[in-house]
């Protein structure tokens, strides 16, 4: 008896999403390049790049419908190069490379607070990818590392613009970099505003806003991109402790209750 073979799917990748990928990566990549010949703030410049098109790239499969495992993959190699690598790389060649000198053990502490930074974000970019289909799509948990990359970089680049250096200012770089790496592994709670319909009607003060924002980053936009992706950062913990001031707030009333009765 003959049988009749079905030819075999076509081996491949979808080439538009996992090209703007590769520009994202690329973008990472020459950010920690810019970095390391002292270009601090064409570095910065490449790692918010990084950010816009990372983006874009899975609106771009799902509007094309070429979503895939490989280009989920492929997402999370490229975010671990342009918002682990580059923004720990930027913050040490900027300014805490300079800690070796003042001594061998302080400058130990410096690249270590670089590599701390970097495990972070593969720590959390690896939760995300095993927690994908069980959290609530409407927050993140633990700071994104697009957010933390930008608190990071638009620090060094805000300091950079306003001509401070980097080597009086390797307190403040140890602590950013730490406190950014810290809150991505963390268990706060961000919106993740995937919820928001662009559809819906807003009032008219919400249109004066985003337009008052817009010039002010035309004006200036490395301190209010550092400015409002840092209070983005701080609206976690902000959360969280106003939601366990609540708990405790109803906890107390109801041993209040109990003992009067």
């Amino acid at each position: 008896m003959n049988e009749t073979t079905k030819p075999s799917p076509r081996k491949g990748i979808y080439l538009l999403p996992n090209l703007v990928t590769t520009a994202a990566l690329f973008s990472g990549f020459f950010a920690i390049l810019a970095a390391m010949n002292g270009q601090f703030e064409k570095a910065c410049i490449a790692v918010f790049v990084a950010m816009i098109l990372d983006g874009l790239d899975g609106r771009v499969a799902r509007w094309t419908n070429t979503s895939s495992e490989f280009g989920e993959q492929y997402d999370s190699l490229s975010d671990l190069v342009s918002f682990g690598l580059a923004p720990a790389l930027v913050m040490y060649q900027w300014s805490l490379i300079f800690m070796r000198d003042t001594s061998v053990s302080w400058g130990k502490l410096g690249w270590m607070a670089a590599f701390i930074y970097v495990a972070c974000a593969a720590l959390r970019l690896a939760r995300f990818n095993s927690q994908i289909h069980e959290v609530d799509k409407r927050h993140f948990i633990g700071l994104p590392s697009p957010a933390s990359a930008a608190i990071v970089v638009g620090m060094v680049w805000m300091l950079h613009d306003l001509e401070f250096e980097g080597k009086a200012l390797q307190i403040p770089a140890l602590i950013m970099t730490i406190f950014a790496g810290l809150l991505m592994v963390s268990n706060v709670k961000y919106n993740s505003f995937k919820d928001f319909d662009l559809k819906s009607k807003v009032p008219h003060l919400a249109i004066l806003v985003i337009i008052l924002i817009f010039a002010l980053v035309q004006v200036a936009p490395p301190i209010v991109l550092f400015f409002v992706f840092f209070i983005y950062a701080l609206s976690g913990p902000f959360n969280w402790l106003q939601t366990r001031r609540k708990a405790l707030k109803r906890l107390s009333e109801v041993q209040k209750k109990n003992t009067s009765d």
